[in-house]
Protein backbone atom coordinates (compact mmCIF):
# COMPACT_ATOMS: atom_id res chain seq x y z
CA UNK A 1 0.00 0.00 0.00
CA UNK A 2 2.85 2.19 0.58
CA UNK A 3 4.56 1.91 -3.21
CA UNK A 4 1.45 2.79 -4.40
CA UNK A 5 0.89 5.97 -2.10
CA UNK A 6 4.70 7.22 -3.35
CA UNK A 7 3.59 6.91 -6.32
CA UNK A 8 0.74 9.13 -6.27
CA UNK A 9 2.32 12.02 -4.26
CA UNK A 10 5.03 12.12 -6.94
CA UNK A 11 2.79 11.94 -9.81
CA UNK A 12 1.13 15.15 -8.26
CA UNK A 13 3.91 16.98 -7.32
CA UNK A 14 5.40 16.18 -10.87
CA UNK A 15 1.89 17.59 -11.94
CA UNK A 16 2.15 20.70 -9.68
CA UNK A 17 5.41 21.11 -10.91
CA UNK A 18 4.48 21.18 -14.78
CA UNK A 19 1.71 23.33 -13.75
CA UNK A 20 4.35 26.14 -12.07
CA UNK A 21 6.79 25.80 -15.12
CA UNK A 22 3.30 26.77 -17.16
CA UNK A 23 2.40 29.54 -15.37
CA UNK A 24 5.72 31.06 -14.67
CA UNK A 25 7.13 31.32 -18.65
CA UNK A 26 3.27 33.31 -19.04
CA UNK A 27 4.22 36.65 -20.63
CA UNK A 28 4.37 39.33 -17.40
CA UNK A 29 2.96 42.00 -19.52
CA UNK A 30 -0.23 42.44 -21.20
CA UNK A 31 -2.01 45.02 -23.16
CA UNK A 32 -5.74 44.99 -23.87
CA UNK A 33 -7.55 47.52 -26.51
CA UNK A 34 -10.64 48.10 -28.07
CA UNK A 35 -11.54 50.81 -30.96
CA UNK A 36 -15.00 52.02 -32.07
CA UNK A 37 -15.27 54.71 -34.80
CA UNK A 38 -17.84 57.48 -33.72
CA UNK A 39 -19.28 60.38 -36.15
CA UNK A 40 -18.10 63.22 -33.85
CA UNK A 41 -15.11 65.66 -34.34
CA UNK A 42 -12.01 64.21 -31.59
CA UNK A 43 -12.78 67.12 -29.46
CA UNK A 44 -16.40 65.79 -28.40
CA UNK A 45 -14.61 62.59 -27.56
CA UNK A 46 -12.04 63.88 -26.11
CA UNK A 47 -14.21 65.92 -23.64
CA UNK A 48 -16.11 62.65 -22.51
CA UNK A 49 -12.77 61.15 -21.13
CA UNK A 50 -10.64 63.91 -19.82
CA UNK A 51 -13.63 64.64 -17.17
CA UNK A 52 -14.28 61.62 -14.65
CA UNK A 53 -17.74 62.81 -13.97
CA UNK A 54 -18.70 62.61 -17.27
CA UNK A 55 -18.11 58.60 -16.66
CA UNK A 56 -20.99 57.57 -15.86
CA UNK A 57 -22.81 57.79 -18.89
CA UNK A 58 -21.02 55.66 -20.83
CA UNK A 59 -18.80 53.41 -17.94
CA UNK A 60 -19.59 49.82 -18.50
CA UNK A 61 -18.36 49.65 -14.63
CA UNK A 62 -21.20 52.64 -13.43
CA UNK A 63 -24.03 50.54 -15.28
CA UNK A 64 -22.68 47.13 -13.23
CA UNK A 65 -22.95 49.14 -9.90
CA UNK A 66 -25.27 52.24 -9.83
CA UNK A 67 -25.15 52.47 -5.70
CA UNK A 68 -20.91 53.20 -5.96
CA UNK A 69 -19.74 55.34 -4.56
CA UNK A 70 -17.80 58.06 -5.92
CA UNK A 71 -15.36 61.23 -5.12
CA UNK A 72 -13.35 63.66 -7.39
CA UNK A 73 -10.16 65.01 -6.38
CA UNK A 74 -7.33 67.30 -8.10
CA UNK A 75 -7.84 69.30 -10.81
CA UNK A 76 -11.55 69.35 -12.88
CA UNK A 77 -10.33 67.63 -15.59
CA UNK A 78 -6.96 66.84 -17.34
CA UNK A 79 -3.70 65.78 -16.16
CA UNK A 80 -4.31 65.90 -11.85
CA UNK A 81 -8.10 64.84 -12.00
CA UNK A 82 -8.63 62.02 -9.78
CA UNK A 83 -11.63 59.70 -9.32
CA UNK A 84 -11.85 57.20 -6.90
CA UNK A 85 -14.60 54.97 -6.28
CA UNK A 86 -15.50 51.96 -3.51
CA UNK A 87 -18.44 49.43 -5.03
CA UNK A 88 -19.72 45.95 -5.27
CA UNK A 89 -17.32 42.84 -5.62
CA UNK A 90 -17.81 43.36 -9.62
CA UNK A 91 -16.66 46.84 -9.25
CA UNK A 92 -14.06 46.78 -6.16
CA UNK A 93 -12.41 49.86 -5.13
CA UNK A 94 -9.66 51.59 -6.72
CA UNK A 95 -8.05 54.93 -7.70
CA UNK A 96 -7.94 56.55 -10.97
CA UNK A 97 -5.48 59.51 -11.93
CA UNK A 98 -5.26 61.50 -15.08
CA UNK A 99 -1.24 61.70 -15.95
CA UNK A 100 -1.27 62.49 -19.02
CA UNK A 101 -3.90 64.98 -21.75
CA UNK A 102 -3.18 65.85 -24.60
CA UNK A 103 -6.64 67.53 -26.04
CA UNK A 104 -7.88 65.51 -28.93
CA UNK A 105 -5.11 62.82 -28.94
CA UNK A 106 -4.07 61.25 -26.02
CA UNK A 107 -5.52 60.68 -22.28
CA UNK A 108 -2.80 58.47 -20.10
CA UNK A 109 -4.69 57.17 -16.34
CA UNK A 110 -2.68 55.82 -13.81
CA UNK A 111 -5.10 52.93 -12.48
CA UNK A 112 -4.93 51.70 -8.77
CA UNK A 113 -6.82 48.83 -8.09
CA UNK A 114 -7.13 48.45 -4.25
CA UNK A 115 -10.01 45.59 -4.05
CA UNK A 116 -10.77 42.72 -5.05
CA UNK A 117 -6.52 42.67 -5.57
CA UNK A 118 -3.96 45.30 -5.59
CA UNK A 119 -2.54 45.73 -8.97
CA UNK A 120 -1.51 49.15 -11.05
CA UNK A 121 -1.88 49.22 -14.58
CA UNK A 122 -2.49 52.01 -17.17
CA UNK A 123 -5.19 53.07 -19.59
CA UNK A 124 -4.95 54.89 -22.65
CA UNK A 125 -7.56 56.73 -24.38
CA UNK A 126 -6.45 57.43 -27.92
CA UNK A 127 -8.41 59.90 -30.44
CA UNK A 128 -7.83 59.46 -34.34
CA UNK A 129 -9.38 61.70 -36.65
CA UNK A 130 -11.07 60.13 -40.13
CA UNK A 131 -12.51 62.87 -41.69
CA UNK A 132 -15.90 63.77 -40.24
CA UNK A 133 -15.36 60.46 -37.85
CA UNK A 134 -13.05 59.75 -34.83
CA UNK A 135 -11.79 56.11 -33.53
CA UNK A 136 -11.80 56.34 -30.29
CA UNK A 137 -9.12 53.17 -28.56
CA UNK A 138 -9.49 52.47 -25.12
CA UNK A 139 -6.74 50.31 -23.61
CA UNK A 140 -4.95 48.88 -20.65
CA UNK A 141 -1.59 47.57 -20.09
CA UNK A 142 0.58 46.36 -17.22
CA UNK A 143 1.96 43.51 -15.58
CA UNK A 144 0.62 39.98 -13.94
CA UNK A 145 2.04 38.36 -11.18
CA UNK A 146 2.41 34.88 -10.52
CA UNK A 147 -1.78 34.49 -9.78
CA UNK A 148 -2.62 36.96 -12.35
CA UNK A 149 -1.19 34.65 -14.82
CA UNK A 150 -1.82 31.00 -13.42
CA UNK A 151 -5.66 32.97 -13.65
CA UNK A 152 -5.04 33.73 -16.94
CA UNK A 153 -4.93 29.86 -18.42
CA UNK A 154 -8.60 29.36 -16.97
CA UNK A 155 -9.91 33.05 -18.01
CA UNK A 156 -9.71 34.70 -21.20
CA UNK A 157 -8.81 38.16 -19.49
CA UNK A 158 -8.75 39.94 -23.39
CA UNK A 159 -12.01 38.47 -23.97
CA UNK A 160 -13.67 39.67 -20.04
CA UNK A 161 -12.29 43.14 -20.02
CA UNK A 162 -12.31 43.87 -23.75
CA UNK A 163 -15.76 42.99 -23.94
CA UNK A 164 -16.71 45.70 -20.97
CA UNK A 165 -14.19 48.07 -23.21
CA UNK A 166 -16.70 47.55 -26.21
CA UNK A 167 -19.60 47.99 -24.14
CA UNK A 168 -17.96 51.22 -22.94
CA UNK A 169 -16.94 52.58 -26.60
CA UNK A 170 -20.58 51.43 -27.60
CA UNK A 171 -21.96 53.60 -24.84
CA UNK A 172 -19.60 56.40 -25.32
CA UNK A 173 -20.69 56.85 -29.20
CA UNK A 174 -24.65 56.67 -27.99
CA UNK A 175 -24.11 59.30 -25.61
CA UNK A 176 -21.86 61.85 -28.13
CA UNK A 177 -23.31 61.34 -31.55
CA UNK A 178 -26.44 62.05 -29.68
CA UNK A 179 -25.13 64.76 -27.95
CA UNK A 180 -24.21 66.35 -31.54
CA UNK A 181 -27.62 65.79 -33.21
CA UNK A 182 -28.59 67.64 -30.34
CA UNK A 183 -27.05 70.63 -31.23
Amino acid sequence: MLPILIYVLIGLAAIALVFVVIVALQPAAFRIARSATMSVPAADAFAQVNDFHNWDAWSPWAKIDPAMKQTYAGAPAGAGAIYTWVGNNQVGEGRMTTMQSRPNELIQIQLEFLRPFKATHTAEFTFQPEGNQTTVTWSMSGNRNFLFKAFGLFMNMDRMLGGEFEKGLASMKAVVEAAKKAV
